[in-house]
């Protein structure tokens, strides 16, 4: 009896040592208090990671793309009052706004109950599992997927069109996808494909190469393009971040000559930098950034 219990009091001992090593398990998330979220891995096991700083970027701050803003505002409006909404696809040129749109969003209807999931493209397989635990909740979820784009073979993007529109399982009505990309189609794009396209009766049929790739963000029920600004359009940019940033002299020929030699070298006129530029200008000045309206440097994306 003696060695039978010396033997239980080691066992238990061992176990202790053991489970020192392990990480506690995630707390469940606080949805109420916390607007934003990351999914992480840990040990094979996903959790909702909270983010209690979001990038505080404004609606308002965004500027030159005022028919992509209010497209996406009035369909998220849609979400939030339970009214047929569709995923969104923002794709388009870099640096033109795209992410910081939807971080936006976050900041504008929070406290209207609207959360946001960031979901890396490496853990798009854990889709279907995220998308579980939002049923009956009353919050309404945004899932944020940034930067996308895959390979033909990619099955994390054959997890991303289970989710939008194809499984068996109908997705809970409290969440919908918001993604970026570069590309509007999300996957590479070559020319022989297009040989394979055919005319039938004046109508352009593709090949099964093309479809298959248009199949992924034709998912998507809303499509926002992103383009290049022009010269007058990334000036006027410059100007608005000069004047959150307390530069008053914003019209000068030295700050327009000393903005377009920027844009020129960084081969961009972008509202990244526009904003880059204006940061640059105004701390050569010593000007104070305000610091609870400017957002962080990586949200002017």
């Amino acid at each position: 009896m003696f060695k039978l219990q010396h033997l239980i009091e080691r066992a238990e001992t061992l176990l202790a040592r053991i489970e020192s090593h392990f990480p506690p398990p995630p707390l469940p998330p606080d949805w109420e208090k916390v607007p934003a979220f990351r999914w992480r891995k840990r040990n094979q096991q996903g959790e909702f990671q909270p983010v209690y700083h979001p990038h505080q970027i404004r609606l308002q701050d965004l500027q030159g793309i005022d028919l992509q803003k209010q497209q996406i505002d009035r369909n998220t409006q849609q979400f939030l009052q339970k009214k047929p909404a569709n995923n969104v696809l923002l794709w388009g040129s870099r640096g033109t706004g795209k992410s910081s749109l939807i971080k936006a969003l976050l900041n504008e209807y929070a406290d209207q109950g609207l959360r946001l999931v960031e979901v890396e493209k490496h853990d798009l397989i854990d889709l279907p599992d995220i998308v579980e635990i939002f049923y009956n909740r009353p919050e309404r979820f945004i899932i944020f997927c940034d930067d996308l784009s895959f390979e033909q073979d990619d099955a994390r993007y054959k997890a991303l069109k289970s989710v939008l529109d194809g499984s068996i399982s109908a997705p809970p009505d409290n969440v919908l996808i918001y993604a970026t990309s570069n590309r509007r189609h999300l996957l590479p794009e070559y020319m022989h494909e297009n040989m394979e396209a055919q005319t039938i009766e004046g109508e352009i049929h593709h090949g099964e190469a093309v479809e298959e790739k248009i199949s992924l963000s034709d998912r998507f029920g809303l499509w926002l393009s992103f383009y290049p600004f022009g010269q007058h359009e990334y000036l006027a940019i410059v100007r608005y971040w000069l004047q959150e940033l307390s530069v008053t002299d914003t019209e000068s020929e030295d700050v327009q000559r000393a903005a377009k030699q920027w844009a020129l070298k960084r081969g961009s006129r972008s509202g990244r930098s526009a904003w880059q530029f204006a940061q640059d200008w105004a701390g050569q000045l010593g000007t104070k950034a305000v610091t609870d309206t400017i957002p962080e440097r990586d949200s002017i994306r």
